[in-house]
């Protein structure tokens, strides 16, 4: 079984893994939402990441262990540790975040305190409607910053360059730092595409191998790294080499890559 997918740490385990894994207790867990602006997601506590959780995003809590609470994110199934002051209560997120980043005011005046500096992505509970302001439990946000979840952007492609010349940050998912696969994952979630969190993980899942020209929305593969086609020249992706995401030609990517020694694009795939 894969670690990242198995919601199971020896003491705790989900209920419906009782026959295929030991464990002490079996639950079906409980439900909760991260009340951080990023929250590492860590194989074990105090580990470094291996994802981030955004604002608002939903997790099944198995289990509160010396202050950490071993998770499962809702978005992909990701299994891990967080810290357990990052959880709130598990109300149902109505907006996301759908500029690059926003922030949370004390109050609905601009000019009021700032109480938090939130990525795309993030879910956001709206309880009220003000004049240019949503008011939610812990604070108001610009209007003009959120889109209901009910209507989903439309192009992946789109969604990725809202985040160019974001740092590169390996196990990265927000504005302030991401890599490659949680770019391919933040462009796919928000126009409502399942999308795992990692490039492995992506490859097996997304799309079907196209050998024909390349086209907008294709994603090129390579051994631990991925991006997205913006044209028949272009890819945007989420560089270690260039430490930002960035455009580059394909061909010259292409050519880096392998010089580098990642090897060969091992696949090309189109949704």
């Amino acid at each position: 079984m894969d670690r990242r997918l198995t919601p199971a740490n020896g003491r705790v385990a989900d209920i419906a893994l009782q026959g295929q894994v030991t464990a002490q207790r079996f639950t079906a867990g409980d439900p909760a939402r991260i009340l951080r602006p990023v929250e590492d997601l860590r194989p074990a506590p105090g580990a470094m990441r291996d994802r981030q959780l955004l604002w608002g995003e939903g997790v099944t809590v198995y289990e509160h262990h010396d202050g950490w609470a071993f998770v499962r994110a809702a978005r992909d199934g990701y299994v891990g540790y967080v810290e357990s002051a990052a959880l709130g209560g598990p109300d149902p997120a109505t907006h996301r975040v759908a500029v690059p980043a926003t922030i949370m005011f004390e109050g609905e005046n601009l000019k009021s305190r700032d109480i938090a500096h939130l990525s795309f992505g993030a879910r956001i509970t709206v309880l009220n409607e003000c004049r240019h302001f949503w008011e939610t439990a812990q604070g108001f946000i610009p209007k003009k910053h959120l889109r209901p979840l009910d209507r989903p952007l439309n192009d992946p492609v789109t969604v990725a360059q809202l985040f160019f010349g974001a740092p590169y940050l390996w196990g990265g998912n927000s504005i302030i730092g991401i890599d490659c696969s949680g770019l391919v994952q933040a462009a796919h979630l928000a126009c409502d595409i399942a999308c795992p969190g990692d490039s492995d993980l992506q490859e097996a899942a997304l799309g079907r191998e196209t050998y024909a020209p390349p086209r907008r929305g294709d994603i090129w593969f390579w051994k631990g790294h991925v991006g997205l086609v913006v044209d028949e020249d272009t890819l945007i992706h989420a560089s270690g080499h260039h430490m930002a995401v960035v455009y580059e030609p394909l061909q010259s990517a292409e050519l880096r890559i392998k010089g580098l020694g990642g090897g060969e694009v091992t696949a090309r795939k189109r949704l």
